[in-house]
């Protein structure tokens, strides 16, 4: 069922209630996700971008019970990664002539993703197009999340299509924030924030900030996944916008891996510290748990401790994809700390610590070492380490 979501703009795209990994499966997608296209109505026919192309039949299909595909004048192709650019070439084999508006980053990525002749028109922030009663202003987006993001205001409506800002994978019969398990919602969106758009967490606050200086008024936000948002929609901006000072919870999250359970004896005796110090932890072994998941807990929260056995010298493999991602997504104001057991080595408290102090991670405990299997003082250690971190957390670090 098509939607409306203002007069003449429609919802044009794809739900995907089964995809459950994203970005070449670097993305858990637990409750798969949308493609998000839009098509306005006016005296040039504009479709502001497409879907990934196994849904190109879906989205054709969702157009042509509007409008005659020929007839679209306009396709804002506002960045290029396929799921988002993947149906151009169905769509511009039905309408040769129209125009392909593209960012000026635009101009180089999506020509180089397919090589088509297409009549290509670049803008920049403060270029506008009219399309008849209206008009479509434009706000170049760098780097949320690629250098060619485009975002697109219809004037007069106050519709702003904001690419891959705002957005969440949330598959839902409704289109409509209001209509979503809000509980789910503020789930997915903080994930997706966390684990792709924090690094790039300065560029998200000056943008923020260059929408309040235009003035624009804003009563909807069309993001490129997920739902749009109708109701009170400047509520994801305030959340983005809080979400980019990174001002994390006074909350921990221990991450380890354990072969024959004694790092996890520690885990837990970590743990039963922070609990006696009041403060509130989640705790993942790394070969099992959602690691996207256990990224957005590691955003939200101020400590982060990491434990495993010594193996090879390091650590187990399993924990190497977690301390990849943290470093990647650049993660702010946090303490960490780490423990592990040995047989003989005993290399991987170092090696852990280190990797803590390349993320930025400031170490607010000393880190804990158990020979083969933690003793009473080695459990009694571990518990004195979360007590420490849980002192350190609510003293702000």
């Amino acid at each position: 069922m098509l939607t409306e979501i203002a007069p003449g703009v429609f919802w044009v795209g794809a739900v995907d209630w089964a995809l459950r990994r994203f970005h070449g499966h670097e993305l858990s997608t637990n409750h798969g996700s949308t493609y998000n296209a839009y098509l306005i109505i006016d005296d040039k026919v504009t479709l502001i971008d497409t879907v990934w192309g196994p849904f190109q039949d879906v989205l054709m299909k969702n157009i042509s019970e509007i409008i005659d595909p020929s007839k679209i004048d306009i396709v804002v192709a506002s960045h290029a990664e396929v799921d988002h650019s993947g149906s151009l070439p169905e769509v511009l084999r039905h309408c040769p002539e129209a125009d392909v508006i593209v960012s000026q980053r635009g101009l180089e990525s999506i020509p180089g993703h397919y090589r088509q002749p297409w009549r290509f028109k670049a803008v920049k922030t403060g270029d506008s197009v009219s399309i008849g009663k209206r008009t479509l202003q434009f706000i170049e987006a760098p780097m949320l999340h690629w250098p060619d993001n485009l975002f697109t205001y219809l004037e007069g409506d106050g519709v702003l299509f904001s690419s891959d800002a705002f957005g969440e994978h949330y598959a839902m019969s409704g289109r409509f924030n209001e209509q979503a398990n809000q509980d789910v919602l503020n789930w997915e969106a903080v994930k997706y924030y966390a684990n792709i758009l924090n690094p790039f967490a300065v560029m998200v606050g000056r943008k923020i900030d260059e929408l309040s200086s235009l003035g624009l008024p804003i009563n909807i936000i069309a993001p490129s996944h997920g739902v749009i948002w109708r109701h009170d929609p400047m509520q994801i901006v305030k959340k983005y916008r809080e979400w980019a000072e990174q001002k994390p919870e006074c909350s921990a999250v221990i991450v380890y891996d354990t072969m024959w359970q004694a790092t996890r004896h520690m885990a837990e005796a970590v743990g039963e510290g922070l609990s006696e110090g009041g403060v509130p932890f989640k705790m993942y072994n790394a070969s099992t748990a959602d690691r996207n998941n256990v990224m957005t807990e590691i955003f939200l929260s101020k400590a982060v401790i990491l434990g495993s056995p010594t193996f090879n010298q390091g650590m187990l493999p399993t924990m190497a994809p977690v301390l990849e991602d943290m470093k990647g997504l650049k993660f702010k104001n946090k303490i960490g700390a780490a423990f592990g057991t040995y047989g003989w080595s005993g290399e991987v408290v170092d090696v852990l610590e280190n990797y803590l102090k390349a993320c930025q991670i400031e170490l607010a405990a000393l880190g804990v070492k158990a020979k083969w299997r933690p003793g009473p003082e080695e459990l009694e250690a571990c518990r004195g380490l979360g007590r420490t971190m849980a002192e350190a957390c609510k003293a702000g670090g």
